[in-house]
């Protein structure tokens, strides 16, 4: 009997991951992606990849040795100040961490070319989808052209057109939002900033609110700025006027060490907002033959250094069920869904848990206990 093909739609960090754990057992498929190439958009930030998700997704893909080439070194140390600049904790990373660091974008295109020519269709938003009865879906694309499968996996992220067909679930707003700016090369052009970020991670933080700071490859500084604030709060700001749109979020800073206030007032990029959004905790839906998700398009929360792994693994364990059950799709789904429900539900809570340490009344003091271990219960 001839291995189904796989339709997946989105070629994110999960859908990649799919398609190359797929091709390593002998099964086809194809990505469709809205971007029009690989280079369409910047890719996100650092990434740390876990020894109990992402990397045993590219254990699965065949690609440790490719992945351990991009690690920045360095990069997972962590540093927590308090708003006039003191140093609270820091942590540097002697090399024998568990959570390598490397850039999105790299890892994306690693996925990218250790897959055949052809299996990425760049330039494909998806506009509708539909089912078409006996497990089979229509995918429609905003050029009008269409493609019908036996096995459909929605990758397709928080705003995935694919979820429709299972669930009736949509992403809703945390309150919590960031404002994501860069410095570029900050060891000469902003050396205040630099220092006080050190070489991995920065965190200054204050109830509702606080720097999150990663230093990447060649010295730039990517500043995400989170403020817990309703939606309506950031509409009142216009983006489109850079200038005025930091005015305003640095005064939510005032006082706040100049070095960490420089890093969104000395930008060398606009303004970017980004409001998080979530689905239920508990988000999970009835098995409907033919098609399932992976990632955000099956669990988005709010960042919390888990999503790329999550969707990683996501993607190389549905892969592996489908390798294992050939001929039953069903099974392969089933298996699929249920180590992806509980997985999922349990890393949103202690996500949840994270920000109440990060932006609570409490902060940072608790934040710093979880990482020196202190207070921890078990």
């Amino acid at each position: 009997m001839p291995t189904t093909h796989v339709t997946i739609i989105g070629a994110g960090l999960g859908g990649l991951t799919l398609a190359r754990v797929l091709h390593v057992h002998g099964i086809p498929s194809t990505v469709y992606e809205a971007e029009s190439s690989p280079t369409a958009r910047a890719q996100g930030g650092m990434l740390d990849i876990h020894d109990y998700n992402g990397q045993l997704a590219l254990q699965a893909a065949g690609l440790m040795d490719e992945f351990q080439g991009l690690v920045l070194a360095g990069r997972e140390a962590t540093r927590l100040v308090d708003r006039d600049g003191t140093l609270l904790f820091d942590h540097p990373d002697d090399g024998t961490g568990s959570r390598p660091e490397v850039q999105r974008g790299e890892l994306r295109q690693l996925l990218l070319d250790s897959l055949p020519a052809g299996t990425v269709r760049w330039g494909h938003k998806v506009s509708g989808t539909r089912a078409l009865g006996g497990g089979r879906h229509e995918v429609t694309f905003a050029d009008g052209t269409s493609v019908v499968t036996d096995l459909l996996v929605g990758a397709d992220g928080a705003w995935s057109r694919v979820r429709p067909l299972l669930s009736p679930a949509t992403p809703e707003y945390t309150g919590m939002s960031c404002v994501e700016v860069y410095l570029y090369d900050s060891d000469t052009r902003h050396s205040a900033s630099a220092k006080v970020v050190g070489g991995g991670a920065l965190f200054a933080l204050a109830p509702g609110k606080g720097f999150v700071t990663h230093r990447e490859r060649g010295g730039n500084l990517h500043t995400y700025v989170m403020l817990r604030r309703p939606r309506d709060w950031f509409a009142d700001i216009d983006f489109t006027d850079s200038a005025a749109a930091v005015a305003r979020i640095v005064r939510e800073f005032e006082g706040w060490a100049p070095e960490l206030t420089a890093l969104i007032t000395d930008a060398d990029t606009a303004p970017v907002l980004r409001p998080f959004a979530a689905l239920p905790v508990e988000h999970r839906w009835e098995r409907i033959p033919g098609v399932t998700l992976i990632g955000d398009a099956a669990h988005v929360a709010a960042p919390n250094g888990e999503g790329a792994n999550l969707a990683m693994l996501d993607g190389a364990e549905l892969a592996q069920a489908l390798a294992a059950h050939p001929d039953d799709i069903e099974t392969a789904l089933t298996e699929h869904e249920r180590a992806m429900f509980p997985r999922s539900a349990e890393t949103a809570d202690e996500g949840t848990e994270l920000y109440a340490l990060m932006f609570g009344d409490d902060t940072p003091h608790g934040l710093i206990s979880m990482f020196t271990g202190e207070g921890q219960g078990e």
